[in-house]
C-alpha cells in the first residue's frame, strides 16, 4: 500500500509540475477570478431585495464554480494519457516500477487537484458570502463537499477517456459530450420525455348565469351548474428521475434548504431543488368557482410543503456518476496496461 501511494504521488507531482510551469495556467486562474468577481457583484444585486441577500449570492457563486469547472476540466484532463503517448513520454514511465494503476490514479489525482485549484480561487468569495449571509455551517459543508466530488467525477471522466481513446482531440471532445449529456442532456431528455408522455386531466368551473348583454339575470346573481372540460398535460412525474444524474440538481438536492416565512426558498439551491421535487407530483385538474367569494383566494401548496412531501434523489444520481466514472477509469486501465497483447492501430510506443 505504501509503495502504491508513493508511486501515485510521484506521477501526480510530475503531472502538476508540468501544469504549474505553463503561463496559460495562471491566465486561466486569473480569468476565473475576474468572472467570479463579476458574478458575485451581480448576484448580490439580484438578491439585494431579500433579507437573505448574501445567502442567495453564495449559492450562485458555488454554482458558477461548478459551471466553469465543467467548461475547463475536460480540456485539462482529457489528454492526460494519450497526450503523453503522442509525445512519447508515457512509455518511459511504463518501463519503470510504477504500475498502470499508479499511473492512472496519479493522473486522476493531478486532474482532480487541477480542478480544485479553480475552486480554491473562489474561496475568498465563498468565505465572504457565507459570513456576510450567516450561511449555516451545514449548508457550506455539504455544498462544498458535493462540489469537490463533482469536480472529481469530471476529472475521472477526462482521464478515463484519454486512456480509452487514441487521439487527444477525440478524448477531450468525448469528455465534453458526456459532461454535456449529464448537465444539458438530462434537462432536454426530461423536457422531451415529459411532453411525449401526456395524460388527460379534468378542469371544473362554475359561473353566474349571464344574459346576452353580459349582465347577471337575477339579483342576487344565480349560480350556473358546474361544468367540466378536459385537457392534455405533460407527465413529468414519469421522467423526473432523469434529472437525478444532473450535477447541478445533485448539488441542490443534497444541500440543506431554507425557506422564508411564506414557505419559499431563499437561494438558488432551494429553487432548483423545489422545481425538481415538484416534478415528482402527478398533474391535477383545476377548480374555479365564481360564485364562491373565496374562490381563488385559498392558497395552494407552498414550495416548502411540496419539498417536505417528496423524496430526495441526489444519492442515486451521485452513485450513477461515480459508477460511470469508475467504469471509464477501469476501462482506461485495461487499455493502458503493459505488456499489451494488442495495440490500437496508430498507437505510438516511443
Amino acid at each position: 500500500m505504501k509503495n502504491f501511494v508513493s508511486g501515485t504521488a510521484t506521477v501526480a507531482a510530475l503531472e502538476l509540475r508540468q501544469r504549474v510551469r505553463s503561463v496559460a495556467w495562471y491566465v486561466l486562474l486569473s480569468l476565473f477570478a475576474v468572472i467570479l468577481l463579476v458574478v458575485s457583484l451581480l448576484a448580490s444585486m439580484v438578491f439585494s431585495g431579500s433579507t437573505d441577500q448574501f445567502r442567495g449570492a453564495y449559492s450562485v457563486v458555488v454554482y458558477i464554480v461548478l459551471l466553469l469547472v465543467t467548461f475547463v476540466s475536460p480540456a485539462l484532463s482529457g489528454n492526460a494519457i494519450n497526450g503523453d503517448r503522442d509525445q512519447a513520454t508515457l512509455a518511459p514511465v511504463q518501463v519503470t516500477l510504477v504500475s498502470t494503476a499508479q499511473i492512472l490514479t496519479g493522473k486522476f489525482v493531478a486532474a482532480w487537484a487541477t480542478g480544485l485549484a479553480f475552486a480554491l480561487v473562489a474561496v475568498p468569495f465563498i468565505v465572504f458570502m457565507s459570513l456576510a449571509g450567516d450561511v449555516p455551517a451545514g449548508v457550506v459543508a455539504v455544498s462544498l463537499a458535493v462540489l469537490v466530488v463533482e469536480i472529481g467525477v469530471i476529472a475521472a471522466l477526462g482521464v478515463g477517456f484519454s486512456g480509452i481513446l487514441n487521439r487527444p482531440l477525440f478524448s477531450v471532445a468525448t469528455t465534453y459530450l458526456v459532461v454535456a449529456a449529464l448537465t444539458i442532456g438530462t434537462v432536454i431528455a426530461f423536457g422531451l420525455g415529459g411532453a411525449a408522455v401526456r395524460t388527460e386531466v379534468t378542469d371544473r368551473y362554475r359561473t353566474y348565469i349571464y344574459n346576452s348583454e353580459g349582465l347577471t339575470t337575477t339579483n342576487p346573481p344565480t349560480c350556473g351548474p358546474w361544468q367540466e372540460s378536459q385537457r392534455e398535460t405533460p407527465r413529468f412525474d414519469h421522467v423526473w428521475w432523469i434529472l437525478a444524474a444532473n450535477p447541478f440538481v445533485i448539488l441542490a438536492d443534497a444541500t440543506p434548504i431554507a425557506f422564508s416565512r411564506e414557505g419559499y426558498p431563499v437561494d438558488t439551491f432551494g429553487q432548483i431543488a423545489w422545481g425538481v421535487r415538484a416534478a415528482q407530483l402527478p398533474p391535477e385538474g383545476s377548480s374555479w368557482d365564481e360564485c364562491d367569494p373565496r374562490a381563488g383566494l385559498a392558497p395552494g401548496e407552498t414550495p416548502e410543503e411540496v419539498y417536505s412531501r417528496t423524496v430526495p434523489s441526489w444519492f442515486a444520481g451521485l452513485a450513477m456518476q461515480i459508477v460511470l466514472a469508475g467504469g471509464v477509469l477501469i476501462w482506461a486501465g485495461m487499455r493502458t496496461r503493459t505488456p499489451a497483447k494488442r495495440l490500437p492501430r496508430g498507437s505510438r510506443i516511443a
